[in-house]
């Protein structure tokens, strides 16, 4: 093995200059390039695809997306399955199944598969919707009620609370490019999107909501909980439990010569473990191999830390950058480690230590059936929780003079992932994409926490600004033009530094 890393190690070097040449910096790989020198610094490791049929995946999935929509966002079942997130289910794989059977007593939501087995999702209160195992009706944990230890919103001016003080824009914002910004984040009406809240200098400068939500709705939020994942890492970095270079301690790889041993912290955070875990956005994804890794850590009913952490290694850390689950799954891991070291409780831990300290109040964390959190993207909250989140970030992780995360932590995951530049994408940081290659109309220095269907918040320090946009998933396609005209507007009203 430690040969074969040598060999690894060099290829590299060797890979780099052949597949890069003279290309200038941050030029992307073409999709073919990046196979090939992926496949140069490829391990031999085995490959297994994730247990289980497909359809049955693909069909808890769809139950816990119609369960969450229902009983949290407060959605109807028939909307909810024709415009809420399906990218873990599409249409064809839900043609073959019967349609979602809510049950609104019990707080579940069931689907019949082909050959009568049934997949079931149930609301278990303040962990949301959790995807139970095929034939089984209960939960290997019990549910924990998260108390909210913040003043009535209502009396307490924002950012604490929901009252605005603020009667008139700073001069120096242009509100006509403002109020024509808030219009264009919703047209067409084809981008469905949910909310539109805009902060300056902490203050909401813009604020507007789709049809039937409002201020404190809890959203679809999908991929957004990377983000929130790497803040509640950071919570523990900054309590001298963790440290971004260290070996990540995860308890499957502390074998001798486990070879994932060498796995850095902040290698998980860039999303470069080199764990074998396929996913969609895999440039050789190939679909005929089965059902991906990257969907079975939100379907497949299983103790999701147990299987990232299983998981054999592809690449050496740090060499390949790939949007993977497992990642963000591990440093989920790490957390609940982490508070449990401190002898802290982990479902009320989020609440405590990160969002009673900024105001949030409507964060729904959804778990696997075990208890351990899936906020790769099993997370709701409102517009006004995401950007309280998203000032945090602006304000450097410090909050009413209180240092919640590292000093530096904003700075390093608003930082280039050294993996994925590698490769010619500037687009990735620690949990955070990254307008790198300024395919926005916004700094490139921007950062954001992304969703699928077109879920973001966005931080531009030079501007002051965090811009949060939700919609729902069918929207994505026109959303995603929507939001662009919103920034362009939005860069012409607001005067950078």
């Amino acid at each position: 093995m430690r040969n074969q890393y040598k060999k690894t190690t060099q290829a590299i070097a060797v890979a780099s200059l052949l597949l890069l040449g003279n290309r200038s910096f941050g030029q992307t790989l073409s999709k073919e390039q990046m196979i090939q020198r992926a496949t140069a610094l490829e391990l031999k490791t085995e490959y297994k695809v994730p247990p289980g049929d497909a359809l049955a995946h693909h069909t808890s999935g769809y139950a816990k997306v119609i369960c969450s929509a229902v009983f949290i966002t407060g959605l109807q079942p028939d909307f909810a399955a024709e415009n809420i997130g399906y990218f873990s289910s599409p249409y064809a794989e839900r043609a073959k199944v019967s349609k979602p059977v809510v049950d609104y007593v019990n707080k579940s939501v069931s689907i019949q598969l082909p050959n009568g087995m049934k997949r079931t999702a149930i609301y278990v209160g303040d962990q949301g919707c959790v995807c139970l195992p095929l034939g089984v009706d209960t939960l290997f944990y019990k549910p924990s009620k998260v108390p909210r230890n913040l003043p009535d919103a209502a009396s307490t001016p924002w950012p604490m609370g929901d009252l605005l003080t603020q009667k008139s824009l700073p001069a120096e914002i242009n509100s006509a490019k403002i109020a024509q910004a808030v219009e264009a984040a919703f047209e067409p009406a084809e981008a469905q999107t949910t909310a539109f809240v805009v902060t300056y200098k902490g203050q909401i400068i813009a604020e507007r909501y789709g049809p039937g939500i409002n201020k404190d709705t809890p959203l679809e939020s999908w991929s957004m909980g990377k983000s929130l994942t790497a803040t509640l890492l950071g919570t523990l970095i900054k309590r001298g439990v963790y440290k971004l270079n260290q070996a990540a301690p995860i308890p499957e790889w502390q074998s001798k010569g486990d070879p994932r041993g060498k796995i850095k912290i902040m290698d998980i955070l860039h999303m470069s473990s080199g764990l074998r875990c396929r996913a969609p956005q895999d440039p050789d994804y190939n679909p005929a191999l089965g059902y991906p890794d990257h969907l079975y850590l939100y379907t497949g009913g299983v103790n999701s830390f147990q299987y990232a952490a299983n998981l054999p290694q592809q690449w050496l850390p740090n060499t390949v950058g790939r949007y993977r689950n497992c990642d963000p799954v591990l440093a989920n891991y790490l957390v609940r480690l982490g508070v449990e070291k401190l002898g802290e409780v982990y479902p009320t831990y989020p609440q405590k230590a990160l969002f009673d300290k900024i105001g949030v109040r409507t964060m729904i964390m959804e778990t696997d059936p075990f208890g351990n959190f899936l906020t790769q993207g099993y997370e709701f909250a409102s517009g006004r929780d995401w950007a309280r989140l998203g000032n945090l970030y602006l304000q450097d992780g410090v909050w009413n003079g209180e240092r919640i995360l590292p000093k530096g932590f904003a700075k390093f995951v608003s930082t280039l992932a050294p993996a994925w530049v590698a490769e010619g994408r500037p687009i990735y940081g620690g949990f955070f994409w990254i307008n790198g290659d300024g395919a926005r109309p916004i700094p490139k220095e921007a950062y954001m926490m992304l969703g699928a269907g077109g879920q973001s918040t966005t931080i531009i320090p030079s501007h002051d600004l965090v811009i949060v946009r939700l919609g729902n998933y069918k929207g994505a396609s026109a959303g995603d033009k929507a939001l662009n005209n919103a920034y362009r507007l939005l860069m012409e009203a607001v005067p950078g530094k």
